[in-house]
């Protein structure tokens, strides 16, 4: 019979380090390590049954040399007891992978259980030295050739399409975790507070003087001279009213009328003129105004100061800062509908942009050697600066493991290789019994 393989687990593996999820893959059993554990129970009656085969020939060989049967039998034992020797020092080193061989807690056994954190330390190390490091993973990342392989991958117009509808997505579901109300604080806080700090004045002046030195202003001027004209023609009395509402009153009806009907006649032949005439001697003065304007917007000490101080009550009204907030809810409206719409500008420029950019990719050296450094560099600043985190996940992970299923497990997808090596034991074993029992005998003779 096989000895026993139930012992005691050590101390050490009895318990998970504290703070250690109880809950892992590890703890669970599934039906695919049911069967392999299943496949190792056979392995060790095919094992064992070796073992009592060759202790059956042993014990024949040697009741066969005590009735004279010859010299053979010696050779038979011998080669005999080496296999039972064999197969039981590899049953001890197979058993005490697991658990204590008879349950007697030799030291040095159960080493799968009582080590498994020590293991698991080891492993973490392990891996941050010799696949976590810089060269290993610049090396690694070069010979794959990401910026080549991205850019092939990206002028296909089918995967162009899917990258287009997955940022699409994901856009959608950005703006629709992120609450209005936070947004739209965070957004008008931060107009305000740049306006504040940014005093406006220069640039306003020197975007004012670009615009009258290039004549910009001038089609602004036509307009309202135009409009201006065009409303004293269709509201001539209410002009003519308005002057005769403001005379005195002790001046006849009819000077009042008279007055009213000069000054709307002034207004619209000014009008006219200014409209009609593009070297006006009031264009002229305009242009001179805005000019000094400007130039005041730029030097000008109170100019300045009161431009600041009525951008001050501009952002304090409460009027502006609901259009600044509203804002982000109508840009949010317009992304969201154009990340729907799949013929939308938006998408279908993005999508241009991938396929372009695929194509640069795929045929330019220079881009792709910039695209690899930026992957490699990214890559290592990860290994580098969270080399620790990543090694430890691997740590806890298996301090996490219950000692028991851990060393079930283990032993349900490795156990039947290690049975082969009782096998082996027993076989090689025998062999070189029988060759050290023939040199011996030869020599003897």
């Amino acid at each position: 019979m096989e000895p026993t393989e139930k012992g005691s687990i050590g101390a050490e593996g009895q318990h998970a380090r504290p703070g250690a999820s109880p809950n892992r893959a590890m703890n669970t059993f599934s039906e695919a390590d049911e069967e392999k554990l299943s496949g190792v129970r056979r392995m060790k009656l095919t094992a064992t049954g070796l073992l009592l085969l060759v202790a059956l020939v042993y014990v024949l060989a040697k009741w066969a040399s005590h009735e004279g049967a010859g010299g053979w039998a010696g050779y038979v034992a011998a080669a005999a007891e080496a296999g039972m020797v064999g197969a039981m020092a590899d049953w001890f080193a197979v058993t005490a992978l697991f658990r204590h061989p008879l349950g007697l807690p030799i030291p040095h056994t159960a080493i799968i259980p009582t080590k498994k954190d020590q293991l698991g330390v080891s492993l973490g190390e392990f891996v941050g030295e010799n696949f976590l490091s810089e060269d290993v993973v610049r090396q690694r990342l070069r010979s794959v050739g990401i910026g080549s392989r991205l850019g092939i991958w990206l002028a296909d117009p089918e995967h162009a399409d899917r990258v287009t509808a997955e940022l699409s997505a994901a856009l959608r579901g950005a703006l629709t975790v992120l609450r209005d109300s936070d947004v739209q604080a965070v957004v008008g806080e931060a107009i305000t507070r740049r306006a504040e700090a940014q005093e406006i004045a220069p640039g306003i002046g020197k975007m004012l003087e670009r615009v009258v030195a290039d004549g910009g202003h001038r089609r602004a001027v036509d307009l309202i001279v135009g409009r201006a004209h065009d409303w004293l023609v269709l509201h001539s009395d209410s002009v003519m009213d308005a002057v005769q509402g403001g005379a005195p009153g002790w001046t006849p009806k009819f000077v009042d009328k008279r007055v009213g009907e000069r000054v709307y006649k002034e207004l619209l032949r000014f009008c006219s003129e200014m409209r009609d005439m593009p070297s006006h001697p009031a264009r002229g003065a305009l242009d001179r105004f805005l000019a000094d304007f400007a130039s005041a917007l730029q030097s000008d000490t109170d100019t300045r100061a009161r431009v600041e101080r009525l951008k001050g009550e501009v952002l304090g009204r409460g009027e502006v800062q609901d259009l600044i907030a509203s804002a982000w809810t109508a840009v949010r409206s317009m992304i969201v509908s154009a990340a729907e719409d799949e013929r939308s500008e938006l998408r279908l420029r993005v999508r241009a942009s991938l396929l372009s950019l695929g194509s640069r990719m795929a045929a330019d050296p220079k881009l792709q050697a910039k695209v690899d450094g930026w992957v490699e560099g990214a890559a290592v600043y990860v290994v580098t600066t969270y080399r620790q985190e990543i090694t430890s996940l691997i740590t806890d992970t298996v301090a996490g493991w219950d000692a028991e299923h851990t060393t079930k497990k283990i032993e349900a997808h490795i156990g039947r290789d290690l049975q082969f090596i009782r096998i082996n034991g027993t076989v090689v074993g025998s062999l070189v019994g029988l060759l050290i029992y023939t040199v011996t005998r030869a020599l003897g003779a």
